[in-house]
């Protein structure tokens, strides 16, 4: 049996948050998604540090990212994911409110997967919240191997 692998949502406005758990739970995605509010905490859930030194071994299906975080932004959390040879080939969605030709630049640049920009509607959000939870989550069939970390089994 194959286990269904976690969905990161790191997202620091608690309103965003409760929008996006309430669209995945509407399409009933079976997979945890597992919520952190800054970009250290992202770093740290990744490389299963600090609070999350002990959680279970494996990649999350998608990393649905916002921009703009405290404490490390998006792009940094964007340019350390992809420039570690464990984490890379994780696919990371970036979900920001940003229509900033720059940002996207940049995001593209550093080996984002996808660029969404959240819709202020909400019947929009919710949409766009769950086809991107039904294309990684379900859909998308992630690289060989990429369920646990290299030589975490």
């Amino acid at each position: 049996m194959t286990e269904l692998k976690r969905i990161l949502l790191v997202e620091d406005s608690a309103n965003d948050v409760a929008l996006s758990l309430a669209a995945l739970e509407e399409i009933q995605l079976a997979n945890e998604v597992v919520v952190v509010r800054d970009g250290q905490q992202a770093l740290d859930f990744l490389r299963k540090k600090g609070e999350y030194a002990h959680r279970t071994d494996g990649n999350p299906a998608v990393v649905l990212l916002d921009l703009k975080l405290p404490k490390v932004d998006g792009i940094e959390v964007l340019s350390q994911v992809k420039g570690d040879a464990e984490l890379k080939s994780i696919p990371i969605v970036m979900l920001t409110s940003s229509r900033e030709e720059r940002d996207l630049a940049r995001s593209y640049g550093l080996g984002v997967n996808a660029y969404v920009v959240k819709p202020v509607a909400f019947p929009d959000f919710v949409s766009a919240l769950k086809e991107l939870g039904l294309f990684w989550a379900v859909v998308n069939q992630p690289p060989p191997g990429s369920l646990t970390r290299s030589g975490g089994r």
